[in-house]
C-alpha cells in the first residue's frame, strides 16, 4: 500500500479551491478519488484530510471506545463527527475549502502546505507549519524515545 509522505506547497485560489498534489491523488483508492473527509485537528492548527475508507475506519475505532449510553461519550462522538465535512474532488483534482477553515488555520497569502501522515494528510498554513516543527535535537530525542518503546 502506498502512503502519504513528504510535503508539497500549494495555493488556494480566490474561491478557496486548492489542487491536491498529484502524488497524493494517485494514492487515493481508485474508487475513492472523487471525495474525501476533512476535519480540523483537535490540537494543531491544521486540517486533516482522510480518504473515505480511512475516515470510516477511524470513526469505527473511536466508536468502539465509547459507551453509547454515556451522555458525555455521545457528545464527544457528535462533536467529533459534526466538525467533519465531505470535500468533493473536482475533475481537475481540486477541493474547495471554505474560507472560514483557511482562516482558522491562519493561511496567509493563500499559501498552504500539504503534509503526509501515512494514511491521511494535513493542510497547514505554510508559516504555521514551520513554526510548529520541533528543533532537530528535540525531534531526534523524541524519535529515539518512541522507537525504543516496546
Amino acid at each position: 500500500m502506498s502512503t502519504f509522505i513528504g510535503k508539497y506547497e500549494a495555493k488556494a485560489d480566490v474561491k478557496g479551491r486548492i489542487f491536491i498534489p498529484s502524488v497524493y491523488r494517485k494514492i487515493l483508492p481508485e474508487l475513492e478519488r472523487e471525495r474525501v473527509v476533512m476535519r480540523k485537528d483537535a490540537e494543531n492548527d491544521c486540517l486533516i484530510i482522510y480518504p473515505v475508507p480511512v475516515w470510516n475506519e477511524k470513526v469505527e475505532e473511536f466508536k468502539s471506545r465509547l459507551d453509547e449510553w454515556n451522555p458525555v461519550d455521545q457528545l464527544l462522538l457528535m462533536q467529533f463527527v459534526s466538525e467533519a465535512e465531505w470535500l468533493d474532488i473536482d475533475s481537475q483534482g481540486r477541493v474547495l475549502i471554505q474560507k472560514k477553515h483557511l482562516q482558522t488555520i491562519a493561511v496567509e497569502n493563500a499559501e498552504v502546505l500539504f503534509v503526509g501522515m501515512i494514511d491521511r494528510f494535513a493542510v497547514w498554513s505554510k508559516a504555521k507549519f514551520e513554526q510548529s516543527r520541533l528543533a532537530a535535537p528535540d525531534f531526534a530525542a523524541l524519535l529515539k524515545e518512541k522507537m525504543m518503546k516496546k
